[in-house]
């Protein structure tokens, strides 16, 4: 009896983008007076030439979910908007195959003078559905969303919560074989969140293709089987989750992610070229137990002599809501004349922070020469322990039970 030999098929490719660029011009007159007085005179030179991605290729295959990291400006956004198409590159090509749903922002494509009735058959209608196809899943599009008391009220009247739960239950019901989505998956109560999770799990289950741009680290790892890095519009990694998401934690760590780093240097008189957070032991820490204090050193560059200056902070959860922050100003604190160089550093004391992760974010502004620079995401950290709270604000909590005296 002849063997015979069974040779793996390799999935088919459903995206393909082979050295895609995308160049956005930035005015530098950002006042109306200004750009009355600039008109028609050395108009590139009140103009700036911003590349959100630079020479990016790459392959996705059939039931991959692949996961876009970065910095906020790395270009991730940028990358899914040309992948389904809502924005065209500068050069370079994008090929794909399948119906594309995309969920790139928040309510994207719904008209707010439109009752949510409309907008489901009016976004149904732009995901490529027919009337017909959107009549027979209405009922499943409404139930999933739970906005079933709301469908005939004007969408301008709804929460963000209500928006954001319309759309998603719009894109997943129009049979997509390409899901991109970004950020989406971080809006709306537990409840809702947990619902996308499992039909972003019944997806990979039927072998759909989707790709997901989060700040959610641990959510990236637990989802996706790839995930690609980005830094300045450039694909620094692509490759197993773990691994990228430590390539994403040493780009911040060091300073390198960061869009504000980038472009001329002459533009601003100040500028912060790293920030560091450091434990009590003075080391370079990404670890910290809830309530332990923590260091931030957040080194400036002069690139011309200022004599007053100042500098601010502020830390983020992941989901980008602010958990903490000040500066000079608020502290009281007048910095001495910068002429080279200089470390801010601040001590956190009885750092009220909850568990999980947050990104440094810092400025600094030159105020006896009008001048300012930031740096978004410029370091990370982990907050570990158990506070029996939940959220980015952590307490000990008592409680007693008393007899009601009335």
């Amino acid at each position: 009896m002849t063997e015979m030999s069974v040779e793996s098929v390799a999935p088919p490719l459903v995206i393909q983008a082979e050295a895609v660029s995308k160049r956005f011009t930035v005015r530098k007159d950002t006042s109306l007076k200004e750009r009355i007085v600039t008109l028609g005179r050395a108009g590139r030179a009140h103009r700036q030439d911003y590349w959100a991605l630079s020479d990016v290729s790459l392959d996705i295959y059939a039931g991959n979910t692949i996961g876009l990291i970065g910095h906020n400006g790395s270009g991730k956004s940028t990358l899914l908007k040309v992948i389904g198409g809502i924005i065209q590159p500068t050069s370079g090509e994008v090929r794909q195959r399948g119906r594309v749903a995309a969920l790139l922002e928040l309510g994207a494509g719904f008209h707010p003078d439109l009752t949510g009735r409309e907008n489901v058959y009016l976004n149904a209608s732009v995901l490529g559905l027919s009337r017909e196809e959107t009549e027979a899943q209405f009922d499943d599009i409404v139930e999933f969303s739970g906005v079933g008391d709301f469908i005939d009220t004007q969408v301008k009247f709804y929460s963000s919560g209500m928006y954001v739960r319309l759309a998603f239950a719009v894109a997943v019901h129009t049979d997509p074989d390409i899901l991109l989505v970004d950020e989406v998956l971080a809006v709306g109560d537990e409840k809702f969140q947990q619902k996308c999770m499992d039909k972003i799990r019944s997806f990979q289950e039927e072998g759909r293709t989707i790709i997901i741009v989060s700040h959610a680290l641990d959510q990236i790892q637990s989802l996706c089987d790839r995930v690609i890095v980005l830094n300045r519009g450039q694909v620094v990694l692509d490759g197993a989750p773990e691994a990228a998401v430590d390539r994403f934690r040493e780009l911040l760590s060091s300073g390198e992610g960061t869009r504000g780093q980038q472009g001329e240097r002459a533009s601003h008189s100040l500028e912060i070229e790293r920030i560091e957070v450091r434990n009590q032991e003075g080391a370079v820490s990404a670890r910290f137990a809830v309530g332990a204090p923590i260091d931030l050193h957040i080194h400036v560059t002069a690139l011309s002599p200022m004599e007053k200056w100042a500098v601010g902070f502020s830390i983020n959860t992941v989901h980008g809501q602010m958990a903490l922050a000040s500066n000079t100003d608020l502290l009281g604190v007048q910095l001495s004349p910068i002429r080279d160089h200089a470390i801010v550093e601040l001590t956190l004391t009885d750092v009220g922070l909850g568990p999980g992760e947050y990104f440094v974010n810092a400025n600094t502004v030159g105020i006896s020469s009008p001048s300012s620079h930031s740096v978004t995401q410029g370091a990370t950290f982990i907050v570990e322990g158990d506070t029996g709270t939940m959220g980015p604000a952590a307490a000990i909590v008592q409680y007693r039970v008393g007899a009601d005296d009335d």
